[in-house]
């Protein structure tokens, strides 16, 4: 699995902690910066360009991480075909994905421990989308407000 991962200065040391717990998963890392710890980045300028990679579908899913993972979650949003959530429990982690069709998943540098961020990200990455009627019937008015 393709899988994208971003961050700006907040989320920085988190990211790289994830890059390389998701590297030696097996995943194949699609890295949008930041490349460096620059104090003074701006979050849209990372997450947007993920964002747009997991619409497009050159990745897979996406991981977004600033300093509370609540801007990145916005930004993540804007771009239709993503469905991003702030994440800060294991059950969501999966359960966004198995009802929801989560595409990336947005963690909080300054928030969220580097092991516990690790089993969020797998139980992310591992859930499926359960296709259930009930969940593509939502799914379906989630896409249909994108269009407007």
């Amino acid at each position: 699995m393709k899988i994208g991962i971003a961050a700006d200065h907040g989320g920085f040391e988190l990211k790289e902690t994830l890059k390389a717990f998701l590297i030696n998963l097996g995943y194949q890392v699609v890295d949008f910066g930041a490349y460096r710890l620059d104090s003074l980045d701006d979050y849209p300028d990372l997450i947007i360009p993920l964002a747009q990679a997991v619409s497009s579908r050159d990745v897979e899913r996406g991981v977004a991480v600033c300093g509370s993972g609540v801007g990145a979650a916005i930004v993540a949003n804007k771009i239709p075909g993503v469905r991003a959530a702030l994440i800060n429990d294991h059950f969501s982690a999966h359960q966004g994905v198995e009802d929801d069709d989560m595409n990336l998943i947005c963690l909080g540098g300054r928030i969220t421990g580097n092991r516990v961020a690790e089993e969020f990200v797998q139980a992310f990455l591992e859930a499926k989308f359960s296709g259930a009627e009930r969940h593509l019937r939502r799914l379906k008015k989630v896409i249909e407000l994108e269009k407007k």
